[in-house]
Formats: C-alpha cells, structure tokens, sequence
C-alpha cells in the first residue's frame, strides 16, 4: 500500500509540474495571440504565425518553444519548415481540473452580474 501511495502522489506532482507549465505559458497575452492564430488556421510555419505582429522572429521562436515545452503545441516537420499545431488537451485538462466542478448555471449567472454591472459602470 505504502509503494502506491508513493506512486500516486508522485503521478500527482508530475501532473501538477505539467499543469504548472501551461498556467505559464497562458499567461503571457503574446503566446495567447499565437495560440488563437493557430486555433483559426492549424499547422502554420514561423513565418505564417509571425506575419502580422509586432514581434521579432526570435521573440516568435521563443514564445513557441515554451508553448512546446508545455504541450499546447505540437511540431511536425514538412522539409525545411516546421509546421506547428495547436493540442488542446491541456486546456481541456485545465477546464477538467479547474474549471468543470463548479456548475455551469451559477458559473454563468455570476458571468452576467459581472457583463451587467461593468456594462452600468460604463454607462455613469
């Protein structure tokens, strides 16, 4: 029993180590803005994800290695271009863990009180 326990709680900690490297990689607004890009067209090069923004090739290249390192990117090589995709099974893992246990029906009732009271705000 004690060499399960040890198991699971190390299964644990390495799931959380995980977890801990896409709450870092969702937190900057630019790795965001490449993971939208990557959500309305998949399997864009460096240069297709860079076209448009106001970034640096290496500042892109370093954004994408860390999406990589968190698993919300995934790399395929087509000749000398590297073809990036977006896996959303980590986000999913977040809603599961994170998100999913509160119930929808509050969760979205005090998403409208917030919509609304902003919206009266706005209005003074």
């Amino acid at each position: 029993m004690q060499v399960f326990t040890c198991i699971f709680l190390q299964t644990q900690k390495v799931n959380m180590d995980e977890m801990d490297k896409v709450f870092k990689a969702l937190a900057d607004p630019s790795r965001r803005r490449l993971l939208d890009r990557l959500h309305v067209k998949n399997g864009q090069s460096l240069n297709e994800l860079r076209d448009g923004l106001e970034m640096t090739r290496q500042a892109v290249t370093q954004h994408l290695a860390l999406l990589e390192q968190a698993n919300l990117v995934a790399v395929q090589r087509k000749g000398r271009e590297k073809l990036h995709f977006l896996n959303p099974v980590p986000v999913y893992e977040i809603y599961a863990r994170w998100i999913r246990k509160f119930e929808q029906q509050p969760l979205s009732a005090l998403h409208d009180l917030k919509v609304n009271l902003e919206r009266k705000s706005d209005e003074k």
